[in-house]
């Protein structure tokens, strides 16, 4: 009798494990699936959900949201972090209806030329929302096959080409089949492969992880020293932002210099705001969100 694949054993556990997420259900469409994988980049599922919710209830189609404004998706956002992501979702949402009729595209290289969509996130649509062949490549699935293939502890900073071949390799010939076992790489290395405490008892491939073979120690450091937030110039642009974000038309000068003491640190954020395509000059001296519809008279 053939033992069952690498790619097998996962999606078994996949199918009787996995978490109920609301992108996950099978009549979910490929724009909600893009949303919610722009989301998730360097952010929490739990802070994800009602982000998520909101804004397909917004702008169910991308259509609704290449009908709005720059500003209010950067409002809409919220406090998720990262913003230009909203931006980034509208520009891409705008491509949609240009060139696709406002269908998200299925084919791998059409995703790939939207605006913001970068080699992950395009393999990630294909293959959850249209079930193709795809090695869908996150931190989660490149610890996994590093640990379980290759027999090292991590995997590194950063996705190199061979990490894409080496996940291509495990995955199966049907093209469903293999859309279903990259979702439960990526569950098993968010749940139970973790990076600094793995629950190997619970693993699937524990039998054949080569890792667990080599009697190796998950690293006791992190792989990336964790980003300080106080202090810095990116917790000035969320203040600056948050100010923006609240008022009705363009905010005076005089009112974001009172969200920070240091006038040579908040200078700067609000010029990395202006460059970033967040924020944009109204006169002189008042500042809104971008595209935040015509000059008005500065609020407060």
């Amino acid at each position: 009798m053939t033992e069952p694949t690498f790619a097998t054993l996962v999606s078994r556990w996949y199918e009787q494990n996995a978490r109920d997420l609301p992108w996950r259900e099978p009549d979910v469409g490929a724009w909600a699936i893009l949303v919610s994988e722009v989301m998730l980049q360097q952010t929490p599922v739990v802070r994800v959900l009602p982000a998520w919710h909101a804004w397909l209830e917004r702008w169910p189609t991308p259509a609704a949201l290449a009908a709005d404004t720059p500003a209010e998706a950067i409002r809409m956002w919220g406090r998720l972090g990262y913003p230009r992501r909203a931006v980034r979702l509208r520009d891409c949402a705008v491509a949609i209806v240009d060139r696709h009729g406002g269908a998200v595209p299925e084919r791998l290289e059409q995703l790939l030329a939207l605006p913001g969509v970068g080699t992950y996130t395009a393999r990630a649509v294909a293959a959850f929302a249209y079930g193709q062949r795809h090695p869908v490549v996150d931190t989660n699935v490149r610890r996994v096959v590093s640990r379980a293939v290759a027999g090292e502890p991590d995997a590194g900073p950063a996705t190199r080409p061979s990490d894409l071949v080496a996940c291509e390799e495990l995955l199966p010939v049907e093209p469903a089949a293999a859309a279903l076992a990259s979702a439960a790489f990526m569950e098993l290395g968010a749940v139970v492969c973790t990076a600094r405490a793995p629950r190997c008892a619970a693993c699937p491939v524990e039998s054949v992880c080569a890792w667990r073979a080599s009697g190796q120690q998950a690293p006791a450091g992190p792989t990336r020293r964790p980003q300080r937030y106080a202090g810095t110039d990116r917790q000035v642009r969320g203040l600056l932002l948050g100010v923006l974000r609240e008022a009705t038309g363009p905010v005076p000068h005089q009112r974001l210099d009172q969200v920070w003491h240091d006038d040579v640190q908040r200078a700067r954020a609000l010029a990395g705001l202006v460059r970033d395509g967040l924020v944009e000059p109204v006169g002189e001296e008042s500042f809104r969100l971008i595209g935040d519809g015509p000059a008005a008279q500065p609020v407060g």
